[in-house]
């Protein structure tokens, strides 16, 4: 199965130059501070046993002094720039501004408090202004520039090339070729933006935590398994609602538990609860999306661009707004068609129904399971018991990792972590320790929706630093002595997020600018995506899939009911993702000055515009808590999904008419994709491993949209 899930956030901060010409000397760094000087654990991890919470701030203060007497350094040079002692030398810059920005805005993501959330609010228009002084500095732009201009007479490698051009793409994108008014007018935006977006996270954390509903009686949780159950439980304990059951909300619009749930009015509470989230009450996020749009659309205007999409795009694989709606909008026609036939499947049992109604958006789950059952004989919950986390980690996305690039996970129990749900392991191939990969599986109230992959330390070759990468996800955690059985919608997701993490792990650049998952957006989905295939692939699913109680493998039977569903219930999970996309597209395509205020007004008239305005199948995100676009870095770039899983299905294709999971496969793959980073364009790089352009064919198969017997 395809889903579109969030929030892939493939990095943190990938371009942070912080420094402020006005900041003032800093005190003496205090002894105890960990992030004042480079880790002394393995990989240079992060020392979570000794990071506190007064620790960041001066941190922050420190690491922007440092750089800015860094790059004041490198304006000062006298003579003809060099690559060295320019762009490799801003590449060696903010070290400790680097290693406390890792860690703060992977803890404000993924284990947050009000004491973090007070210092984001703080620090992030102190960010936006800094870089804002760096990338409008014009003596420093006067150095990029002279090198860009000599490029072909300096005698540079592919990859300096890359980064060369790398570098003055962004500071041009930044608006350095601007009049210093129109900088000083982009400085004063990009504050604002920072202070609405860090805003809107906060909102919406906060609206995910009221959103969840409270049950009273447990007879309302039928259904559910008792695991489930006990999970609910537990969850009302800890907010110290004793003798209650509480179900959480997931960043979604649907929610898992409408699967399972038989109470329709709890279903429809649900569902409400999750549309409901930032629409009203003190954790609104309405009031931020007009203003934020119309932010970002006249910054796009001052820096000579229509919109924020063609900012976006110009950057990216897509290249224009036309051509990723083109995308969205030609599968529009197929989607819907084939939602309206799986909703009549369902309408057609509940017709038949003592007292029947007409199927409404917290049904479709519901009566979706019973088609399946009907059809495939197949019950989610089946899946479950041969799903157990532990089991799927290690047989499943380790093996596939050893199988493909011969790479080896072993757990280390002498490192700190960042919380005690965290696990990590040490990386090897060959025997030769390569990495740490940290996993973050669970859901809790401190924690944002979706599942994503940060890293702690960038890989880079120019600074020796080796890869430090963690998954984060939001599974229900298990009671107390019993296993984590995921669904089988979880298990595509560590699959998914996993193949971010290789991204990061492979990685074999020099420069940290390019280095990992530093790449297009509508390409970063390539690895993730790729890898999630391998997750219902018989052979793995023998191999990983096992009763956690019995120890069974999973039957065949099983295996091919799996198979032959793939294409099961993809008219509801495309045009969910389509409106979701078309709605980014729609808010980012609006020139300055036509932002609409009534954002529900906004999204109900886009949602009909394109087709996809059925009663049934709500958008996978609404606008009010699309924090994708809002709060997650893809604005304009929703579309990605759809973009890289193009490459993706026609790549998994190509990879299953070589031969499927061999050494020889995997490395070819690694070195053409993987290790690469952001080096050369995507597009011939992608056509270099493919030896011929993506074709839709292979995705369109995939999702059940080519038409019936094909």
């Amino acid at each position: 199965m395809t889903v579109f899930r969030s929030l892939c956030l493939p990095s943190v901060l990938l371009l942070v130059f912080t420094v402020n010409a006005q900041q003032p000397a800093a005190p003496a760094a205090p002894a105890d501070n960990p992030f004042f000087t480079k880790s002394p654990l393995p990989y240079e991890a992060p020392p979570f046993d000794q990071i506190r919470l007064e620790h960041y701030a001066p941190a922050f203060a420190e690491g922007m002094r440092l750089q800015l007497a860094e790059i004041a350094a490198i304006t000062a040079l006298p003579g003809t720039p060099t690559f060295a002692d320019t762009i490799e030398a801003i590449e060696r810059s903010g070290a400790l501004l680097s290693r406390v920005s890792a860690v703060f805005f992977a803890m404000t993501q993924a284990h947050t408090n009000d004491a973090l959330q007070a210092i984001q609010r703080d620090v992030a228009p102190k960010l936006a202004a800094h870089r804002d002084a760096i990338m409008l500095d014009p003596a420093l732009f006067r150095r990029v520039a002279s090198l860009f201009e000599r490029r072909d007479q300096l005698s540079l490698d592919a990859e300096q090339h890359a980064v060369l051009d790398r570098y003055h793409r962004d500071f041009v994108r930044a608006g350095a070729q601007l009049d210093a008014p129109t900088q000083q007018k982009l400085r004063e935006l990009n504050q604002e933006l920072s202070k609405l977006t860090t805003e809107f996270q906060r909102l919406l954390l906060a609206a995910n935590k009221e959103g969840a509903v409270v049950v009273d009686d447990v007879v309302q949780l039928a259904g559910l398994s008792d695991a489930e159950r006990e999970a609910a439980a537990a969850a009302a304990k800890e907010r110290k609602l004793e003798g209650k059951w509480l179900l959480s909300l997931r960043n979604t619009t649907q929610q898992p538990q409408l699967a399972s749930l038989q109470d329709r009015a709890l279903r429809e509470r649900l569902l409400a609860a999750a549309v409901a989230r930032g629409v009203g009450g003190a954790n609104a996020t309405t009031p931020l999306l007009p203003r934020i749009a119309e932010l970002r659309a006249e910054r796009a205007k001052l820096l000579g661009f229509a919109t924020h999409a063609d900012y976006v795009l110009d950057d990216q694989m897509a290249k224009t707004p036309d051509r990723a709606k083109k995308l969205l909008t030609d599968l529009v026609p197929a989607a819907t068609a084939r939602a309206r036939a799986e909703a009549a499947k369902m309408q057609a049992i509940v017709d038949k129904l003592q007292q029947p109604f007409p199927l409404g958006p917290h049904d479709w789950q519901f009566y979706a399971e019973q088609v399946r059952k009907a059809e495939f004989d197949l019950d989610s919950e089946q899946l479950k018991p041969y799903f157990a986390l532990d089991r799927v980690l290690q047989d499943g996305v380790f093996f596939m990792a050893k199988e493909l690039y011969g790479l080896e996970f072993r757990p280390r129990t002498d490192l700190p972590l960042h919380h005690p749900d965290a696990q990590v392991f040490e990386v090897f191939e060959a025997g030769k320790p390569l990495a740490l990969f940290y996993v973050d599986f669970f859901q809790r109230d401190s924690k944002a929706g979706g599942a994503w992959m940060n890293s702690f330390v960038q890989p880079s070759l120019l600074l020796g630093k080796r890869p430090v990468v963690c998954n984060t996800c939001n599974f229900q955690k298990p009671v107390a002595g019993q296993p984590a059985l995921l669904s089988l919608d979880d298990v595509s997701t560590l699959f998914h997020e996993f193949g971010h993490a290789l991204h990061g792990l492979l990685s074999e650049v020099r420069y940290p600018r390019l280095s990992g998952t530093s790449v297009p957006r509508d390409f970063v989905e390539l690895p993730s995506q790729f890898h999630e295939h391998w997750a219902t692939e018989p052979a793995m699913l023998q191999r990983y899939a096992r009763h956690w109680q019995t120890g069974e493998v999973i039957p065949a039977a099983l295996i091919e009911k799996i198979r032959a569903m793939r294409t099961f219930d993809q008219g509801y999970a495309t045009t969910e993702y389509l409106a979701s996309a078309l709605l980014d597209l729609a808010w980012h395509t609006l020139p300055a000055g036509s932002v609409p205020q009534d954002v529900e007004a906004f999204e109900k008239q886009t949602l009909e515009a394109a087709g996809v305005a059925l009663a049934t199948v709500p958008p996978r995100y609404r606008s009010t808590y699309f924090r994708h676009v809002w709060g997650g870095g893809y604005a304009a770039g929703y579309y990605a999904y759809m973009w890289a899983e193009v490459l993706d299905q026609d790549a998994f294709a190509f990879v299953l008419l070589n031969g499927g999971m061999t050494k020889q496969n995997g490395q070819r793959f690694r070195e053409m994709i993987l290790s690469r980073g952001g080096i050369g364009d995507a597009a011939a790089m992608y056509r270099a491993y493919r030896g011929a352009d993506p074709v839709i064919e292979p995705l369109l198969k995939a999702r059940g949209l080519l038409g019936p017997g094909k």
